[in-house]
């Protein structure tokens, strides 16, 4: 088991880890839609928001040598499913492979934010 740290990421807020690489598997922890270079809760609604957080995860993968494209499965948790129809166009220009997916409403989020994204991504092509 490895590890994964990434400065184009916001770093972990507590004690867990940006993901860890388990033989040819990435698992990410969520991924909120905070800069990394402020460590600031994106401004915008759940497409500014969407696209910060996925852009996190992305970075999170890449670091572990995997990538959007690689992902098998996400978990996301919206603020207010209202937002779902916005949240999916944007989803959709990342997730062009279609990764199996959950995603549910949550009453509260970290931050306040209006999406938390997590992800399991493989690490080698078959």
């Amino acid at each position: 088991m490895k590890i994964i740290s990434t400065d184009s990421a916001p770093a972990a807020a507590g004690p867990y880890s940006q993901a860890v690489k388990a033989e040819k598997f990435v698992f990410s922890s969520g991924q909120l839609p905070v800069d990394p270079r402020t460590g600031a809760v994106v401004p915008g609604g759940i497409a500014a928001q969407t696209e910060r957080a996925i852009e996190n995860l992305k970075a999170v993968l890449e670091s572990a040598g995997s990538s959007l494209e690689k992902t098998v499965k996400t978990t996301c948790f919206l603020k207010d499913m209202a937002d779902f129809a916005e949240f999916n166009r944007v989803y959709a220009g990342y997730f062009t492979g279609k990764p199996a997916r959950s995603c549910i409403e949550a009453s509260a989020l970290p931050r306040g934010v209006l999406i938390e994204i997590d992800a399991i991504s493989a690490t080698e092509s078959e």
